[in-house]
């Protein structure tokens, strides 16, 4: 007959405790990887808001360089950037750029008026991760602008 071995009196398995300490170290270990995640996807879309406002900021100054003075669109108050469209698609981008999260559009705002002409502009963006210091005052509840000049 074979003998069976024998296990030590009271130990068949784990114990309550030992399970709860796996079980939090690993709740532990996913509250940062889920935060950390969101902060990357944050930075991302951040950087792709601030690439879109540098597009458009070169399409306006190549604008500005056949034309000498930059998109009138509102008038000298903020107007969805998407009505750069008709001035700026096909010859200086492919398409208006809208926000990577919420699809809205950028803000834009002719300024330095001579005459009917603008030689300045601001373009708005709200960016999710950091507030950085503008170069002009943004659309409001914007935190990002840039300008020229």
């Amino acid at each position: 007959m074979r003998k069976q071995k024998s296990q030590p009196a009271g130990r068949q398995g784990f114990t309550l405790i030992e399970i709860l300490v796996v079980v939090t170290i690993i709740a532990i270990l996913t509250a940062i990887g889920i935060v950390s995640y969101s902060s990357i996807n944050k930075r991302s879309r951040d950087a792709k808001r601030k690439s879109d406002i540098e597009q458009m900021r070169s399409a306006l100054e190549m604008y500005r360089a056949e034309n000498g003075y930059y998109v009138d669109a509102g008038s000298g108050v903020f107007t969805e950037a998407s009505n750069l469209a008709g001035a700026l698609v096909s010859t200086y981008l492919p398409a208006i750029p809208s926000d990577p999260k919420t699809g809205v559009s950028y803000w834009y705002k002719a300024t330095d008026v001579s005459g009917v002409k603008y030689y300045g502009y601001c373009l708005s963006a709200n960016l999710e991760s950091e507030n950085p210091p503008d170069t002009c005052t943004p659309y409001t509840a914007y935190n990002y602008g840039v300008k020229n000049p």
